[in-house]
């Protein structure tokens, strides 16, 4: 998904931006002196007072340091100036629900959705390695895990439709003992996220099943559960999207996958398990959540091998200023790594950087169902799959070695690390992105 906001577009219009010159003001003093200064430390506290102050609905202290933020922020700036501008857009959309007759703000949430071609699809997971990582050492992992296995099927839940399994398709079909069978299974629920495309999941799979004949490896794709998405792309409402992931869950059986005995199975999760709300349901006794629900239905499926990819931070608090802090201090990442090797003005940055854009308002801007970026950390992950009796698979050094050469290809920033079992994508050291392999007990030799 694409907004179309382009430059610092229209500036936000207090009611009363006189307001800042009160010399009884509580933003006087040092956040006075924050005007113009491009420094993160003070931007990230410009921004938790602006959200103390709606928290306490104090409107008029909000105001004021909008105003400041407003002097800080632009869209085509550096880095810092660029995040700025979508966390402020982010208040002043969350100003709007808190405060929706006190507060007049010009400039609130406009994000229109974009669809993309396939091909502009494939320039956006290759732009910085931010999707690339994850898949090549999920591909790499699973090429290791069904050696010698003549059929496969995957299990994909992933948001960036079906870009990664051209490249394992290319692999399989160089198997020394000759390409296997390979069937993939997706679901038609899809979280309402970028990137959005401009064809049906069905054409996805006529695609993959067309590369896949030209590399002489039998394939079939299927699509299960209920549609979320229109035939035109457009989302239907959170509520119902959210509704939509529970009803999922009932299609997760042998029969409605069919499951054959002879198959090796596989489950792949990228950016996906955040979406999957963590509440709690039931009684004590029977506590869980839907997140949860879905590992534990996962692991009775008995998969050869489970792949979980997702952002390594933790963006799920319920306090507002505790999420401001982690997403500003995470979010960072990305914009400061298209600043190395993209124009101030180019239009695929300012794109990208939309889709961002998008992620800070979920945070900042919603509560409820309607927060649906709930990411946790990869330890807490890891955590949560031992909990679920899953066993963690250590990648094998020539998925190390293939990761090495993706980032190669990237900006020097950009670097790999282990933690336990783990491998993190980090930028100038630090976590971006982690990628996990897991057994289940029937699978752990």
């Amino acid at each position: 998904m694409k907004t179309e906001l382009r430059g610092n577009g229209a500036p936000i219009s207090l009611q009363n931006p006189s307001l800042f010159d009160n010399p009884q003001s509580s933003i006087t003093g040092a956040l006075k002196g924050c005007l113009g200064s491009l420094d993160g430390a003070c931007i990230e506290k410009l921004l938790l007072h602006c959200a103390s102050a709606l928290e306490s609905n104090d409107v008029t202290l909000a105001q004021q340091v909008m105003w400041v933020l407003n002097n800080v922020a632009s869209s085509v700036g550096d880095p810092n100036q660029r995040l700025t501008s979508w966390f402020l857009r982010a208040l002043v959309s969350r100003a709007s629900r808190v405060c929706p007759t006190t507060m007049n703000f010009n400039g609130g949430s406009t994000f229109e959705r974009r669809l993309m071609t396939v091909t502009q699809l494939a320039g956006y997971v290759d732009l910085i390695p931010w999707h690339r990582f994850g898949f090549c050492a999920s591909n790499s992992a699973i090429f290791n895990a069904v050696q010698g296995c003549p059929r496969i099927h995957i299990l994909d839940f992933s948001i960036t439709h079906c870009m990664q399994w051209p490249t394992l398709i290319d692999a399989l079909a160089k198997r020394a003992e000759g390409p296997p069978s390979l069937r993939i299974t997706v679901p038609s629920c899809r979280p309402p996220v970028p990137p959005l495309l401009n064809v049906s999941t069905e054409e996805v799979g006529h695609r993959l099943a067309n590369f896949a004949k030209f590399r002489d490896v039998p394939f079939e794709f299927h699509v299960i559960g209920d549609p979320c998405l229109s035939s035109s792309g457009e989302i239907l409402s959170k509520q119902s999207s959210a509704f939509q992931f529970e009803s999922l869950l009932s299609h997760l059986t042998h029969s409605e996958l069919d499951l054959r005995e002879d198959e090796a199975l596989v489950v792949n999760c990228q950016n996906w398990l955040r979406y999957l709300s963590d509440e709690r349901k039931g009684s004590i006794a029977h506590d869980f959540s839907l997140r949860d629900a879905f590992l534990d239905i996962i692991k009775g499926l008995n998969p050869h091998i489970t792949v979980v990819v997702d952002e390594d931070s933790d963006l799920s608090a319920s306090n507002l200023t505790s999420r401001i802090t982690t997403c500003f201090n995470y979010l960072w990442i990305p914009f400061d790594a298209l600043e190395t090797f993209l124009p101030t003005d180019s239009s695929q940055r300012l794109e990208y950087e939309s889709d961002i854009g998008h992620k800070i308002e979920n945070i900042i801007s919603f509560e409820g169902f309607q927060r649906i970026e709930r990411i946790e950390t990869g330890a807490k992950l890891s955590q949560r799959m031992k909990n679920a009796c899953f066993f963690g698979v250590p990648f094998r050094e020539e998925t190390i070695s293939e990761v090495k050469s993706l980032l190669d290809e990237h900006a020097s920033g950009w670097g790999m690390k282990r933690e336990e079992d783990m491998l993190v994508l980090t930028w100038k050291g630090h976590n971006s992105v982690f990628a996990t392999a897991w057994a289940s007990s029937g699978q752990e030799d």
